[in-house]
């Protein structure tokens, strides 16, 4: 049970519904996840809702890069939806089935790929500590230049704002879903081990 109403697009003012429209419009195609409490600030939910689209879809940073990031994010936060709809679409980017099971379980991913390993370093150890490694951060730039180590950082802090929003809230998954995490620590954010590679 949700703990804020999640109104339908008939129970909102013309501002909510314009809002609605255009995300459904978007390449989302869909309102779910913390957008459904955000509405309830039609100025906020249009700001995060273009800024979403925007880290989603528009950064310079390869798909796999960006959900196994996401994904980093949610497990961190135990994040329910966030998990449900990333894990999907980490998959579908070519990070590996055992990868996305070791970092579900809260176990040590292997990385054949040192971009990757590189890429949850970065999301492990800013979620963990607050900052990273200056060689993680260097390996970064490498590959992505200054661009890309901005934009990563700023999926990391968005996706965190959603976790917050989505467990704060208690959005539920959706219908026929099942909630994907168990918790790992008794309580507070989940432990993320460093990665391993073969």
């Amino acid at each position: 049970m949700p703990r804020i109403p999640l109104p339908g697009r008939a129970d909102m003012n013309e501002e909510q519904q314009r809002i609605y429209d255009a995300a459904v419009a978007g390449p989302r195609g869909a309102v779910i996840g913390p957008l459904r409490a955000v509405i309830h600030s039609p100025d906020l939910a249009r700001l995060w809702s273009g800024f979403g689209e925007y880290i989603r879809f528009r950064t310079c940073l390869p798909p796999a890069c960006k959900e196994l990031a996401i994904i980093v994010t949610a497990r961190r936060w135990t994040s329910q939806v966030e998990w449900l709809v990333h894990a999907r679409a980490a998959e579908t980017a070519g990070i590996a089935p055992a990868v996305i099971a070791a970092i579900r379980a809260g176990e040590a991913p292997v990385f054949a790929d040192a971009a990757e390993a590189d890429i949850y370093e970065f999301a492990r150890q800013l979620q963990m500590t607050g900052t990273v490694e200056q060689a993680v951060y260097d390996r970064i730039v490498a590959r992505h230049d200054a661009r890309g180590v901005v934009e990563l950082t700023a999926v990391i802090g968005y996706y965190t704002m959603v976790s917050m929003t989505l467990n704060v809230h208690e959005i539920p998954v959706p219908e026929g879903s099942t909630p994907p995490l168990m918790p790992i620590a008794a309580e507070g954010l989940t432990c993320l081990p460093a990665a391993r590679r073969p």
